[in-house]
Order: structure tokens, then sequence, then C-alpha cells
């Protein structure tokens, strides 16, 4: 299938803070969440710490899931509720990361379920305009930088100065699309270097929770056309910031598993 044109641009400023959450995935010095004042906040945090320990597992991942706030960028929390975590996205991009030490790699694949009562208005995975997805897994890969574009390496220095981070090697990010059909593989508008896989569509589904088995390699390998490096983190995104949406999303347990041989 062919992938999407890619519509205009914003400033470079701009689509570096849009860069910006594909090179969370990656920190391997990130600077923790500040601390925070008072008991209710506290008690939320530990809530959320716990709620991760149990739904969120990975094959290596001794630190704790991080919410990732962006620079010039709202941020809507990710809550504890039931066997779930919630974020009451509004016009917000909200980030939770887990980094893996040792990075992965061995065959992997990842099991997720999620839900939302909405998708952002008018969304567009391809425009950067508009480019917001409700629910989002992020899997970062390392890799051979010497393949990169001189453009490529340019945008990651470029980043590297923004947010202190370079970019990873990949990005692969599974998402909720209106307008575009599952399997769809959508660049990045800024890099290449970071691509989207749909593996959901329009608003049938809305309200339901989605319930998804991907072989990881297969999907790395199908949408960058190359073998798979090292996976080093895996986040989940919301983002509604673009278009301006308000909407709520559910994130259910999520395992990443050793592939049978």
């Amino acid at each position: 299938m062919k992938n999407p044109g890619l519509p205009k641009r914003r400033s470079w400023r701009h689509g570096l803070l849009v860069l910006a959450s594909a090179v969370a995935l990656a920190a391997c010095s990130s600077t923790p969440p500040a601390e925070t004042a008072g008991h209710a906040e506290d008690a939320a945090q530990v809530a959320l710490a716990s709620a991760t320990e149990r739904l969120l597992r990975l094959p290596s991942a001794p630190a704790p899931w991080q919410p990732l706030p962006l620079p010039a960028k709202r941020f809507a929390p990710f809550e504890v509720q039931g066997d779930a975590l919630r974020v009451r996205a509004d016009s917000s991009v909200s980030i939770l990361r887990q980094r893996l030490q040792p990075s992965i790699t061995q065959k992997v694949v990842i099991k997720f379920d999620w839900k939302v009562d909405g998708l952002p208005r008018q969304a567009d995975l391809a425009d950067v305009d508009k480019t917001d997805s409700p629910v989002g897994v992020m899997i970062a890969f390392e890799g051979d930088r010497s393949r990169w574009s001189p453009r490529t390496h340019r945008l990651s220095e470029l980043t590297r100065l923004l947010t202190g981070e370079e970019l990873p090697y990949a990005t692969l990010a599974y998402v909720w699309s209106e307008k575009y059909p599952p399997g769809t593989v959508i660049p990045n508008p800024r890099t290449d270097r970071i691509r989207k896989l749909v593996v959901d569509s329009g608003v049938a589904g809305v309200g339901q929770w989605q319930h998804h088995r991907r072989d990881v390699q297969a999907d790395f390998r199908r949408v960058f056309g190359e073998e798979a490096g090292p996976i080093t983190s895996v986040a989940l995104m919301t983002d509604t910031d673009n278009t301006r949406s308000r909407l709520t999303a559910w994130y259910g347990p999520l395992r990443m598993e050793l592939a049978p041989d």
C-alpha cells in the first residue's frame, strides 16, 4: 500500500517539539520527574506505579514507567481506573514510557488493549498540522546510524540541542486513525525514522475495547524494510493537541513476551 503524501510543514522549532516525543522513548539519561507537593499527588503517583507494575509487563524493565511531559505541551495525566489506565485528553500530549535496560534483542510479540470514547476531530496522521491519535503504543529501536541520511543526522543533532537526547534509530508506533485503514504505514511528516502502523480505523470500534497481538520484528521489517535492532523502550501515547480535541482513552493490560521458537 502506498504511503500518504506529506502536506505542508510548520516551523523547525515546532517540528522538534513533536520529535521530542520519540526522543523521550530512547533517553538513557532522562531526568526523573520533579517531586510534587501534596498528599493527593503523592497518592496518585503511588497508585500509578502500582498499576503499571501490574498492568504493563515487559521482559526487561527494572526501571518504573514514567510520565513524560513535553516542552510547551499540555500534559493530561495517566489515572488508574480499575484494571486500566485512563487519560482524559484535552488539547494535550500524554506519554508514559518504560526504558529497557538491558535492551531486548530477542524476537517478541506485544499484546495490548485500548478503548476510546471519541476520535480527534479531522485528524490526519500524514499532515503535520493534524497528526493526532487517541491512543498509541510506541516502540523505539537502536540500529546502525551510519545508514541515516545527512538530513536525519542534522535533525538528530538539532533535537539533541533542544532536548538533550538524540533521536532513536527508529520508532514504530501502533496507532488508531479515523482516516486510514488498518495496515497503512504513515511516516512522520518530520522524519521517516518515525513510522506509524494503523491497527484500528474509523469510528466503528469507538466505545469498545480493542485487542491486539503483534509480531514486533515482523512489523518493523514491513514498516522499515530492514531487520529490527535492539528494543530500547516502549511507551503509551495519547495525542490531541494539534486538533484541539477532547476525548478519553483507556489502556488495558500490555504484555511484551518472547516469541516462541
